[in-house]
């Protein structure tokens, strides 16, 4: 496994920079095209909005049951080889959605799936955060948010191309997970060392930096909403399915302008103001989308525009993270750090879905705006409160 006792680009660190974020790419672009097309086959079989924020909530609760082990998994047999795995294992399950119609089953492999997801997610990011150069962090960051949106703009593309009807979205799915499968066999020698760590588990690590951990819980709920419930949107709306599917795509194109530019500007001022910004940049841009919701033509650059806003929060605050913690109390942190987005996954959608059933597609907008609008005051008196940490240095709050 490789040291990373030298803080610059060399060659053995960009290459396990790139396995890393090549392969949770082509994971991500697997998943932004089934997370749509599970919706819409279930809106199309007549199940409520309930019945879907549901079955997107069992993929939270995998989530949180898995996130304890990951850690002493990678701290046991490496990244390289936990990463594989689980990819292998949702390369397996994802084409069973097209093989069964039970309800129940699919909330089985709904489970089963995100387990897999959840499992690549923390061991890959904890790769790339442990791989950045300090002073590059942000960038880094930055890079493997825009990459990793482009494969989720890519996902909704092919679903508006191909459509949710047969086997064919499910191959394409499937195919694009095994995909994922070469860069990490290509990574295995810059697999990073992980160390035990001085922190405990990873529980001790929700409030050690709460920014960033709070940030992943916001993104949590809103993303997977947005992201879960858009063409439903759509379709509620009034628009076709092609429509209601390129409102995913406008989401993903907004990730890709975003995140680069954010994550440079987190490597020159204060992470936990950047933060509050964006967070208050997401309550206008989700309001804007409501306000449009009736034009096509601007609804899709304003709901673009809040995905892209929105998922800031998500490169910011694991870049604040990395930023503070390092080796084995960064792969905890980073733990932490998707178990707190995976409860928002469990708390959103579910919460979502509901206030689309009592008030209609708005419940889209006005579930997420009350949770965005929690996470900007816990900002703000948090910045109030703390004196601002020296950048990158490996504190234990912030």
């Amino acid at each position: 496994m490789t040291s990373l006792a030298q803080d610059r680009f060399d060659r053995r660190r960009l290459a396990g920079l790139a396995a890393a974020i090549g392969a949770i790419s082509a994971v991500g672009t697997s998943l932004s095209l089934g997370m749509p097309l599970l919706a819409v086959i279930l809106e199309q079989r007549g199940h409520s909005s309930s019945v879907i924020g549901l079955v997107t909530t069992s993929a939270g609760v995998a989530a949180l049951l898995s996130t304890p082990f990951v850690p002493r998994l990678t701290r046991r047999f490496g990244a390289a080889w936990v990463l594989l795995v689980a990819v292998v294992l949702g390369t397996i399950t994802f084409p069973l959605f097209y093989v069964f119609d039970s309800i129940a089953v699919w909330f089985v492999l709904r489970f089963v799936f995100s387990l897999c997801l959840n499992t690549a997610f923390i061991v890959s990011e904890f790769w790339i955060n442990a791989l950045a150069p300090s002073a590059k962090r942000g960038f880094v960051m930055g890079v493997y948010a825009t990459i990793l949106s482009v494969g989720f703009a890519v996902g909704p593309a092919i679903l508006s191309l191909v459509g949710s009807e047969g086997w064919l979205p499910f191959a394409i799915g499937t195919g694009l997970m095994a995909l994922s499968i070469l860069p990490i066999i290509a990574g295995f020698r810059a697999d990073p060392l992980i160390d035990e760590g001085k922190g405990g588990n990873f529980l001790h690590f929700l409030t050690v930096v709460p920014l960033a951990t709070f940030a992943a819980f916001t993104v949590g709920a809103v993303e997977s909403s947005v992201m879960s419930f858009s063409p439903v949107y759509g379709l509620r709306l009034g628009y076709s399915q092609q429509v209601a599917a390129l409102l995913v795509m406008a989401v993903a194109l907004g990730n890709i302008v975003a995140q680069l530019p954010l994550g440079m500007l987190s490597d020159r001022m204060d992470r936990r103001r950047l933060l509050f910004y964006v967070a208050l940049a997401g309550i206008a841009s989700a309001l804007l989308v409501a306000a449009v919701s009736s034009e096509e033509l601007l609804l899709m650059p304003a709901i673009g525009l809040w995905g892209g806003v929105v998922a800031g929060l998500y490169a910011v605050g694991l870049t604040h993270l990395g930023a503070r913690l390092s080796g084995g109390d960064l792969a905890s942190a980073n733990a932490a750090f998707i178990f707190m987005y995976s409860v928002g996954m469990l708390v959103g959608p579910a919460a979502t879905g509901a206030g689309m059933d009592v008030i209609g597609p708005q419940g889209l907008v006005a579930v997420p705006v009350l949770i965005l609008v929690g996470y900007a005051f816990f900002a703000c008196r948090r910045i109030r409160q703390v004196p601002e940490p020296n950048a990158d240095t490996r504190s234990s709050s912030s």
